[in-house]
Parts: structure tokens; sequence; C-alpha cells
């Protein structure tokens, strides 16, 4: 249990966006701020189903969302505890999955279960429309920017991963090859490091939300390197195989753009799933995929991993797939759940086209709301948890991909999550509150009704660095206010505006590391910092004032 309580500033701003806002349950959730009923808050749901009035599912769901993800919100729930038992739900989940569909792998169903024969057809044939047959060949490893196995905290650089021990699974001995001619081999070699063979990866968990943590696995540095590569060749097969239609460097407006439609018109509903990642198991990816694509992301996944119950690490066979750290689960979830809907689309009487009237990006769907029934019944059967609080297919409200719509208007609320206690904290605060109100200036009266709580935001930054006003292009550098409050400068031409910005920074400094490894690095391509060194991540150590070029 969380020893600190809240900041009194921030516990003065939640309490005027309550006051400023005046929803109906208002006075409900001011109650449970003032008296810090901080267990009772986070449990709190707000229905847009609810409400038959945008602003006023507006005015509740901001509110109580405010701190609802806060990462150092005092509750006395135990999230990662949460977390752990929602990863031996979800193993449990598999399992039953896995036992379900093995027969259709094997060729010992039943007899009663042939008529999902042609449903099970239908879906490879969707899967290999939309990545082919199989992959390429030996695709260019890539880092990631988190930690490995063995590269924890803070030392997660890319030297760092590359001066370490190389990691693999004993299923991945075929990756040796094309990495014995990169650098980072040649690094390794030159100090004398053998590999390190895991048996997998490593659970642990992230903050989420009020509730729960994040469960996530560590995988080991060669098979997460390569995991990276096949995710972004899954990528580049879903983007060339739909003519673009799909590309998820993008996908996030377009779905938002959808729902925000689909809020008006109905056409669409929006499908969210529980626990996706960790309920995708072994027997629907070698079910769904090709055998060339399955041969590889079965070799480089994890097959066991390594949780820590009760003060015991434990090393368990996995039932899922794969999970969310390893490096290509996003993209195959996202492959798999778009050919479960255009196959029970397809199956209804339908002509799904993804990009065009069918969505996916991981577990965030949308799908025509005529087909969503099948759709629901389609991904049940495979083992996935229909989110009943996120998923709308009737009435005004759609959500996906971060864009919350009430007939067309956006309604999403500002979750504050990282610690508030600097001035540059404050300032991403006050910009959140903001941009909460902009986006409904064209429908309500929000940012006065707002604005108290973006000054008491203020309040707390000190008075040379609050007079930092700019642009929300400039992001939170700066206070974003009208441009008649901006501080600037002009000079040849150029229009600076004052901010608070970065200005020093912790490195690591390059002479470290190995020649070797340097010059793997330097071939890679790293940005250094401005004395030469490496920045890793969360690398800021202060800020100042100064000036930005903006036009």
């Amino acid at each position: 249990m969380p020893s600190n309580l809240l900041s009194r500033d921030v516990k003065k701003v939640a309490l005027a966006i309550c006051d400023g806002l005046a929803g109906s349950r208002g006075l409900e959730f001011k109650e449970l701020i003032a008296k810090e009923q901080w267990d009772e808050l986070v449990n709190v749901t707000v229905s847009p189903n609810s409400y038959n009035d945008a602003e006023a599912y507006f005015s509740d769901v901001a509110s109580i969302s405010f701190l609802k993800k806060y990462e150092v919100l005092p509750t006395t729930i135990d999230k990662a505890a949460k977390a752990r038992s929602n990863f031996w739900k979800a193993e449990s989940i598999c399992y039953r999955t896995n036992q379900r569909l093995l027969p259709f792998i094997h060729g010992t169903f039943c007899p009663e279960d042939e008529a999902l024969l042609p449903f099970i057809k239908v879906l490879r044939s969707k899967v290999m429309e939309l990545i082919g047959e199989r992959p390429p060949i030996n695709p260019e490893g890539k880092f990631g920017p988190g930690a490995t196995f063995s590269d924890r905290g803070g030392l997660t650089t890319l030297p760092d991963k590359m001066q370490t021990r190389p990691e693999l699974t004993h299923d991945a001995w075929p990756f040796l090859v094309p990495w014995g001619s990169t650098s980072w081999c040649t690094a390794a070699a030159n100090r004398g490091d053998s590999i390190s063979f895991q048996r997998g990866n490593r659970f642990t968990t992230v903050p989420k939300d009020g509730k729960t943590d994040r469960g996530i696995s560590i995988e080991p540095s060669l098979n997460l390197f390569y995991q990276l590569a096949y995710g972004k060749a899954l990528r580049e097969a879903l983007k060339k195989r739909t003519a673009h239609r799909v590309d998820l460097e993008h996908s996030q407006a377009i779905h938002r753009r959808v729902a925000r439609e689909a809020s008006i018109t109905g056409a669409f509903a929006t499908i969210d799933l529980s626990q996706a990642s960790d309920t995708v198991s072994k027997a629907f990816v070698e079910l769904c995929l090709p055998r060339r694509w399955y041969e590889v992301l079965d070799c480089l996944r994890s097959p066991f991993t390594t949780i820590n119950q009760d003060g015991v690490d434990k090393v368990v066979l996995l039932e899922k797939f794969s999970s969310t750290g390893n490096g290509f689960t996003f993209e195959l979830e996202t492959v798999l759940f778009m050919a479960v809907c255009m196959t029970a689309i397809t199956m209804a009487g339908g002509n799904p086209k993804p990009g065009i009237n069918v969505y996916a990006f991981g577990d965030d769907l949308i799908v025509p709301t005529k087909y969503s029934k099948e759709v629901i019944a389609a991904l049940t059967y495979f083992g996935f948890s229909i989110n009943v609080d996120k998923t709308f297919t009737e009435g005004p409200f759609r959500e996906s991909c971060g864009g919350d719509y009430f007939s067309g208007r956006d309604v999403r609320p500002f979750f504050l999550k990282k610690e508030v206690n600097e001035p540059q904290h404050f300032i991403s605060m006050a910009n959140g509150i903001r941009r909460m109100a902009d986006s409904g200036h064209r429908y309500s009266h929000r940012w006065d009704r707002l604005k108290r709580s973006w000054f008491n935001a203020l309040d707390s930054i000190p008075q040379h660095i609050r007079r930092c006003r700019g642009p929300q292009g400039l992001g939170d550098i700066c206070v974003h206010d009208d441009i008649e409050f901006w501080e600037t400068k002009t000079r040849s031409s150029i229009r600076y505006v004052r901010v608070y910005k970065p200005v020093s920074y912790r490195e690591v400094p390059f002479r470290v590391f190995d020649p070797d490894v340097q010059f793997a690095v330097a071939l890679y391509g790293i940005q250094l910092g401005p004395s030469g060194g490496v920045i890793p991540r969360n690398g800021v150590t202060g800020y100042n004032t100064g000036w930005v070029p903006w036009s």
C-alpha cells in the first residue's frame, strides 16, 4: 500500500474539475475525493448508455476519470497481485481454448464439430489474404527502447544491450546464423561472450490504472531483436496486401474518424477485448497461420515464463502464444482479429473489406453493426473475452483508439497518469485539461467550466515559468494558451517562443563501452547527447526557460 498521501495541489485541481463541470454525479465524486476514498473512486463506473446528452455524460466521466489512472493514487489495492491473478486467469482461458482447438489441428475432432470446418477454412484463407503464404527470409533485426531479460532498470540503452551477454531461447537457435554476420555478434565474440540460453521470458508488471497493474513479459535479447523484425514484416505485409488501406502507422487516426462517424450513423460497432494479448492461445495461432509464418514465429516465441509467486520464482509452460513485451504480438493479434472479423462477416453473407468496412488495431476492432453479433460470437468461441464496458453496438456512443464520441461529439476525458510534483508535470496537467476543454468548444462552454481547474494547475508553477505560453504544436514545453498570451521575440524573420525545456541530461560516457560495441552502435545508428554520451530512458535531469523557433 502506498504510504504517500495525494498531493494537495493535485487534489485541489480534481475538486475544481468536479465543481466546474457540475455533473449529475459531481457531488458524489467530489465527496469521494474530499474524503480520500480512493478505493471506491477507482471502482466507480460511468456508462454512456445511461445518458441521453453528450455534455451530461462528459461532465460526469471527466470528473471521475481525472484520477482513475494516477499511478501514485494511494489506494489499498495490491495492483501487482491483481496483475499476477490476471496472468493465471488468462493462462486458464488459453488452456481451455487449446483443448478445444487442438482436435482441429490433429484431425481428431468429433462429428458434431464438423460444422465448424467451413469457418476454419475461410479463416485460414483470410489470414493468407492479409499476410501471404510465407514471411521474408532473415529480415533485419531491430532494437526496442525497453528492457530485455538481463538489461534492466536504466541499463537499457543500445550499447548496454550490445555489451551484455546475448540471450536466446533454445528453439530460436537458427537465428544465430543471420546474427553471426552482425557487428553485435562480432563485439560479443571479441570479448569472449558465448550465448546465454534461456528457457523463456520473465513476467513483470508496469502501472496501468488505479485498479491493476499491467502484466508484461521481458524477452531474451536476441529473441526480441528478431521478434521486432518479424513484427515489422507483418506490418509491411498487411499494408502491401491491403493496398495500403491497413497501415498501422496511421490506423489510430482512421479508427477515431470512423468511430466518430459511427456515433452519429450507428453503421459501425466498436469492439474491445479484455486481456487480448494474453488470451491468444497456441492452438489458435497454429490453426490460423500459414505453416511458414507459424514455424518462424513459434521458433522466436518464449515457451516458458518465470513469474514470482509468493516470493518464489516459478517457471511456467505457457498456454498463450505470446504476450505484451514480445516484439510481434501487436501485429500478430491485429492480423488474427481482423481475419476473424472478416470470416464472421463472410459466413453471414457480407463482403468484408479491410480498411474500408472492417478495421483492427490490435484488439481495437470496428465492424459493421449488423454483423457485430456474429463477430462477437466468433471471437468468444476462439477464447476471447469481450470487454462489455468498452464495446458499443448500439446507442449514440462509440470509442476507438483513444477517441470517445457521443453523437459525434468528442467526450474523451483527461486521465492524469504520471506523478505530478515538478513544474513540467504541472504544465503537462494544465495542458491536458486545456485539450479536454478545447475538444468540446464547438458544442458547449467547457472552457468556461474548466478554466478554474486550469488556473489551479498553473498556481503550482513558479511565476517566471508560468509565463511560458505557446501553441499546442510545441507539446508540453509550454503552457497552451491563446496567441495574445505568448511571449515571443523575432530574430532574422524567425519568431521564437519562450518555453520551459530540458537543458541537462544524464549521460553515460561513450568511452565506457568496449571499442567493438562503440563501432557496432555507430553502424546501427544512435543519437548522442550534448556531451557526446548516451542518454538513457528518462534521462532528463534539468529544465530551464529558453527560446525555440516556431514560425
